[in-house]
């Protein structure tokens, strides 16, 4: 690969501070964990957007969390094609392999996936529309939750309603793979749906008995 360059300066600095303190200060822990492997006891789906701190929200440490991070933190509904699917990929091997207890979609505010699912629903978004979009093709998962929110004028109000949905739309599918189905079923796996506020640090949860968020 001709074109990959060296780190810039600034993240080798970040890491050699961080290999002389934190690394230094717990290299017990980390050899532990490179020894014994992996037993997160939750798996996390979230957004790609750099805002998002999983990690953080829950205070949480190296290992306890198998994340994995999509655009507007979707799931797709079950497909066994044989194509590529990243993020059922990682499901699968977080639920039959991993073994973990919980399964959380965590959505969150000012969404740009979410906002882009919406122009393209408004039809403002001719770019997202062409088939060689992938941002475009991957938001057509939400578009059908468009029509609990087409009614809402107000704009803002709008767009942190359909990041809500975009929640539920990612746990009407998850219950779509027959492994995670069983799991559940065999009280293996509890699945939990969340949004955070980023500006706010506020966090709902989703009652699926009142088909509501409420906070946390």
């Amino acid at each position: 690969m001709k074109n990959a360059r060296p780190l810039p300066g600034y993240l080798v600095t970040r890491y050699h501070g961080w290999k002389a303190t934190a690394y230094a200060e717990n290299q017990g822990w980390y050899r532990r964990l490179a020894k014994e492997g992996q037993r997160p006891r939750a798996m996390v789906i979230s957004c790609c957007d750099s805002r998002v701190n999983v990690e953080g929200l829950f205070g949480a440490d190296q290992g306890e969390f198998f994340v994995h991070r999509n655009i507007a933190n979707l799931i797709p509904p079950y497909a066994p094609d044989g194509d590529h699917h990243g993020t059922s990929a990682a499901i699968e091997y977080a639920v039959t392999a991993l073994k973990v207890a919980h399964l959380i979609v965590l959505g969150h505010s000012q969404c740009g996936g979410v906002q882009g699912c919406i122009d393209m629903c408004k039809g403002n978004a001719p770019k997202l529309e062409e088939k060689t979009s992938f941002v475009g093709r991957w938001m057509e998962i939400l578009k059908p939750k468009y029509e609990t929110v087409a009614d809402i004028e107000d704009e803002d109000e709008q767009a942190r309603m359909f990041e809500r949905q975009a929640v539920v739309a990612s746990l009407e599918n998850l219950m779509t793979f027959p492994f995670v189905e069983q799991a559940v079923q065999s009280d293996e796996l509890s699945v939990h749906g969340l949004w955070t506020d980023i500006g706010e640090g506020d966090l709902e949860y989703y009652d699926a008995t009142k088909l509501t968020f409420r906070k946390v």
